[in-house]
This record gives structure tokens, C-alpha cells and sequence, in this order.
């Protein structure tokens, strides 16, 4: 399937970020990710479309169901992204605990 979404407006939305968590584990059909929603199941189904338009879900066909589970590739790329942040502050929580360090010293 075409990427057609950026992936950062996708997980922007709780109710999307919820789908990955819950999805994260297993996969499901709309249905059994629908459950777990108070909104309508077409309001999922929008959400699972528009996770699968910017390929963070895979979709696999098992008999007459349809299950969804998580693309890790993708997840990966939100990861790398991410982690330019964590090293920025693992860096600065190190100089500052360097500074408190030098202060409880004194």
C-alpha cells in the first residue's frame, strides 16, 4: 500500500496512538479493536484506515476476517526520530547532574 500520510500527523490522534498500544501485542480485527472504543466502529474503522494509509499497520487475511497488527518497520522510523531527543536530554541530565554533583561538594 502507498504511503499517503505523514506518520506523525497519524499517531498524533489519542484514539490512533491507543489502536498501536493495543495492537502492539497482537493482532485483531476491527471488530476486536473496535470493543475496546466507546465510538462507533466506522469511527475506528477511519482510524485503522488512516494507520494503514501511512503503513503502520499491516493487514492480513485469515479465512473471512481480517487482522490487523502493528508494522515495526515503521514503528522503527518513529523511533529514530525520537531518539535524537533522547540522546539531547540524556546529555543534558548528565551535565546537570554533573553540576549537582560539583554543588553537593562544595
Amino acid at each position: 500500500m502507498e504511503t499517503r500520510r505523514d506518520i506523525f500527523q497519524a499517531i498524533a490522534d489519542p484514539t490512533r496512538r491507543a489502536i498501536l498500544l493495543l495492537i502492539a501485542s497482537q493482532a485483531m480485527t476491527p471488530n476486536a479493536i473496535a470493543d475496546h472504543f466507546h465510538s462507533s466502529r466506522q469511527a475506528v474503522s477511519k482510524h485503522i484506515k488512516i494507520l494503514s494509509e501511512c503503513d503502520l499497520l499491516k493487514q492480513e487475511q485469515m479465512g473471512r476476517e481480517i487482522y490487523y497488527q502493528l508494522n515495526p518497520i515503521r514503528m522503527k522510523e518513529i523511533d529514530n526520530w525520537i531518539q535524537k531527543f533522547r540522546e539531547l536530554w540524556d546529555d543534558r541530565f548528565s551535565q546537570l547532574d554533573s553540576l549537582l554533583l560539583t554543588l553537593k561538594n562544595k
